[in-house]
């Protein structure tokens, strides 16, 4: 009977996990719901006002705010664990 070859690499062995749970900062649930709202209600009056509030001076830069501050809450819901 052959004999069998000798494996010349080492066994692969999986880096160790951290004891550690990621947790979120304590401040983050709340920016985003925040965030999200506001970003929610400041396209709504936009609309419902009929562009003329939350700051008529803004014209239609209002829904740059309103999706701006949505954008902000979608980016810190990547951020939590």
């Amino acid at each position: 009977m052959p004999k069998s070859r000798v494996r010349s690499k080492p066994v692969y062995t999986p880096p160790s996990r951290s004891a550690k749970a990621k947790v979120s900062p304590p401040w983050l649930v709340p920016a985003m719901l925040g965030s999200l709202i506001v970003g929610l209600a400041w396209i709504v009056i936009f609309y419902v006002s009929q562009q003329d509030l939350p700051i008529k001076a803004f014209g239609q830069g209002n829904l740059v705010v309103g999706f701006a501050f949505l954008v902000t809450g979608v980016v810190l819901s990547t951020k939590w664990h």
